[in-house]
């Protein structure tokens, strides 16, 4: 019997820091600092990057020229072992 596929949503992230000169996403789904997605500046000075993944529960920061950075517009958030916390992002099955 075939091993179930697991199903990859994409999820779009935005992050307004218009003076900055680097934002990268980090977090469970890219190894945090191993793998970060690289975010792409708009000319609005927010910061934009869509990602493939799975359902289930996610843990992510920002890394906002080397300083880490929760996301203001996330309202889920869960200590983590450095002190600060992490933000939550659930991405849902599809009804």
């Amino acid at each position: 019997m075939p091993a179930a596929r697991s199903i990859k949503h994409k999820v779009t992230f935005s992050f307004a820091a218009p003076q900055a000169r680097d934002v990268r996403l980090v977090g469970d789904f890219s190894g945090w600092e191993q793998n970060p997605v690289t975010m792409k500046k708009l000319k609005s000075g927010h910061w934009k990057a869509t990602v493939s993944l799975e359902e289930g529960t996610h843990e992510y920061r920002y890394v906002v020229d080397g300083k880490w950075i929760d996301d203001p517009a996330c309202p889920t958030r869960v200590p983590n072992s450095y002190g600060s916390q992490n933000c939550v992002c659930v991405v849902a099955p599809d009804a």
